[in-house]
């Protein structure tokens, strides 16, 4: 009975944070737990301001820990709907007691705005079963997972389970890219009864970098790079096997679209469904300025 108490108190402390609103406060927008150590975690700052990382640090709290989170600080500024991935910094193979932990790979590290130390431990050896904390002088603003619950392999989808794997439901942080909804305008910033990945993020193939740097937001600051951009996708939904046409006051300069099997298929300024599964597609379009912005293509 005091274990669980004690255990009560260590998670109710953890959640003693200052009272964050809508799109006043920088937020964790994607997650990245690939094959190897190609993990990262993507920050992104809603607000009309650019803000200075000092005091920010990415915590990885590991294995079901309550205290001693890894964590690396975070340098540089972020401006006005920005997003910045910060990854794995591994560059070579290094031997770890019985195996040899390999590097990450050289796409996912060029798409990473910073990188963290590539010597374990720093928070970016996660594994699908760490919660993750972004903090703000030492106080959680964001919390990916939940800090002193162990799941098993990873969160599932299983409400049955607590959305632990506990009786076997499908994977959602482990060998996948999550990104934030972006009807999600604030982060987590008490430690959750239940971690339901589902409600938050969407799920992309296991491997999939593009995006990453980049994000869609229905706060005010719109998103990555958006800011001025305006352009219309059109149609949306689509049906298979229809076109549809990117049209924007600014020269688009590439389209990419992730299919149901991960792979990146780039475009122009109109995009061909032929072939096409129905469901929803992340698209990136990039402007010939460099500006960015991210958008999902429904297919029916």
């Amino acid at each position: 009975m005091k274990k669980t108490l004690l255990l009560l108190c260590m998670l109710f402390t953890i959640g003693l944070n200052a009272q964050i609103t809508d799109c006043s406060e920088l937020f964790i927008s994607e997650y990245i737990e690939g094959p190897g150590n190609n993990n990262a975690i993507e920050i992104y700052n809603p607000t009309n301001a650019t803000i200075d990382l000092s005091g920010y640090s990415i915590n990885r709290y590991g294995n079901g820990a309550t205290s001693g989170p890894d964590s690396w600080p975070l340098s540089g500024t972020i401006t006005a709907g920005q997003a910045i991935a910060v990854g794995n910094g591994q560059l070579d193979s290094v031997w770890v007691s019985t195996y040899w932990s390999l590097p990450v790979d050289p796409a996912f590290y060029s798409a990473c705005g910073q990188h963290g130390s590539g010597i374990y431990p720093t928070p970016f050896y996660f594994n699908g079963d760490d919660a993750m904390t972004l903090e703000k002088s030492g106080n959680i603003i964001d919390i990916f997972g939940k800090v002193g619950e162990d799941p098993g392999g990873a969160w599932t989808d299983d409400a049955s389970a607590g959305y632990t794997d506990a009786n076997g439901g499908t994977w959602w942080t482990k060998r996948q890219t999550l990104v934030r909804k972006a009807s999600v305008m604030q982060g987590v910033t008490q430690n959750p009864i239940l971690f339901n990945p589902t409600l938050e993020y969407d799920s992309l193939p296991d491997a999939t970098y593009t995006g990453m740097g980049s994000h869609t937001c229905d706060c005010s600051a719109t998103g990555v790079n958006e800011i001025d951009v305006s352009y219309v996708m059109y149609p949306n939904p689509v049906n298979s096997g229809g076109a549809v046409a990117v049209n924007s006051n600014t020269k688009v300069k590439s389209i990419v679209l992730i299919n149901i099997l991960g792979e990146q298929i780039r475009f122009d300024n109109t995009i061909n469904t032929t072939g096409f599964a129905k469901g929803t597609y992340i698209i990136t379009i990039e402007f010939a300025d460099g500006r960015f912005a991210k958008n999902k293509l429904i297919v029916e």
